[in-house]
């Protein structure tokens, strides 16, 4: 019997999640220095990075901030209208994550853990808890 699955490609994930992270970075205002801190890569990487054509690999981590960033991008905008959804993540919070810092500030000086309290805390907020 003939095989009538066709094989699909599988989707370039890396390329996915750097398209998606260039766009939340610019719907969030993020300077060149911001978002290349929060994915973990120098500058001039992050500039190559957010090309369609961009050739490197990232590492496990790298795509662990990519994923909880896109994740964190779909809460705000489920939970807050703009422009709060938008300007969130450089406002001044007094939450329990930030101690009067910026989202931004907070997750950039604590790398991917800070990143995914912070995700895991407007989940949280976004559930009603």
């Amino acid at each position: 019997m003939e095989n009538l699955v066709l094989e699909r490609p599988a989707p370039d994930r890396q390329g996915v999640a750097l398209k998606a992270f260039a766009r939340i970075a610019e719907a969030w205002s993020l300077t060149l220095r911001e978002a290349a801190a929060l994915a973990d890569m120098s500058e001039s990487t992050w500039k190559r990075a957010k090309k369609p054509d961009f050739a490197g690999d990232l590492t496990r981590d790298q795509m662990l901030r990519l994923s909880a960033l896109i994740g964190l991008y779909k809460s705000l905008e489920l939970y807050f209208n703009e422009p709060i959804s938008r300007e969130w993540v450089k406002l001044p919070n007094r939450g329990p994550e930030f101690d009067g810092a910026r989202p931004v500030d907070a997750m950039i000086e604590g790398g991917l853990p800070k990143i995914l309290r912070v995700r895991s805390y407007v989940d949280a907020l976004r559930g009603g808890v």
